[in-house]
């Protein structure tokens, strides 16, 4: 029975558990008119990420620069941000928002 359970929990354990992710501005550029949104997970994680409060969070932020409102484009950039040895300890995924008039 040990045998049949400790390969399920090692499953279990590896398959990660969910993550709320909270995206925070990392850069930008007012003239450009873009917002760069990033949120980091470790290995065992499924980040759960909350795509409306990124899209308020870079409204805000373009708003601050005298835009109207932000839009998402292209798909999130994935980086290592901390690598280990065979793995990466932590990644770092940032999505880029434009700022429209």
């Amino acid at each position: 029975m040990l045998k049949l359970v400790l390969p399920i929990l090692a499953v279990t354990f590896i398959a990660g558990c969910a993550s709320p992710k909270t995206m925070q501005a990392t850069g930008g550029s007012k003239s450009d008119g873009t917002v760069n949104m990033s949120y980091d997970f470790g290995p065992f994680e499924s980040p759960q990420v909350d795509i409306r409060a990124a899209q308020r969070s870079a409204t805000q932020r373009c708003q601050a620069w005298g835009y109207e409102s932000a839009d998402a484009f292209g798909g999130g950039l994935s980086q290592c941000v901390s690598p280990g040895s065979g793995m990466c300890n932590m990644t770092r995924v940032t999505h880029t928002y434009q700022c429209l008039d």
